[in-house]
């Protein structure tokens, strides 16, 4: 079983996401900040592939993808507004206990200070897999996409992937990413 945990700041698109990798209305969306109030937990066997790509898993393992709550505030430097202490570290737990991250960037917003540090702790002292995904590029221009990629490749040290839930540019990509991880990540 592979887990697969969307992180992010507040209203970055983790439900909407969660949704279109499953297919179906599994997490509350709301253009509200805090709507996911905790994590919630969905298996899968299989993917929601768009027709004309070929399904890349397989006969790969079961997945579970967690959606979680927005740690951050996007425009402060402020913890979500939902969570608690106790709630941030059970968060923390899970997060640390899955094998892929998604580390979801608002286009509209950019890199948070504090996703940023979440990250490198993510990636150096538990060596985790991370997809960073700039997401919301329906909503900004070209230029702006590209100005977000530098910004992240060098604060980041990692190529990150353009998407939109509302066109699905980037989408197959991001499936193939998932795909390719966890044919490692399975092997731990």
């Amino acid at each position: 079983m592979i887990k697969v945990a969307i992180i992010g700041a507040e209203n970055v698109g983790k439900s909407t996401l969660m949704n279109a990798l499953l297919g179906g209305k599994v997490s509350e969306v709301e253009d509200l900040p805090g709507t996911t109030k905790g994590i919630i937990r969905k298996r899968f066997g299989k993917l929601k592939i768009p027709k004309g790509m070929k399904n890349p898993f397989g006969g790969a393992d079961e997945f579970v993808l967690i959606d979680t709550a927005g740690l951050f505030d996007p425009r402060l430097e402020l913890r979500g507004k939902v969570l608690s202490e106790e709630r941030f570290r059970e968060l923390m737990e899970e997060i640390v206990s899955a094998d892929i991250i998604i580390h979801m960037v608002d286009a509209t917003v950019g890199l948070h200070r504090g996703m940023e540090k979440l990250h490198h702790m993510l990636k150096m002292r538990y060596e985790k897999p991370i997809i960073v995904v700039i997401n919301k590029i329906d909503l900004v221009s070209r230029e702006r996409v590209e100005e977000l990629r530098k910004i992240i490749k060098k604060r980041l040290e990692q190529e990150p992937l353009a998407l939109s839930l509302v066109t699905y540019e980037g989408f197959n990509e991001l499936l193939e990413r998932i795909a390719h991880m966890a044919m490692y990540a399975g092997r731990h």
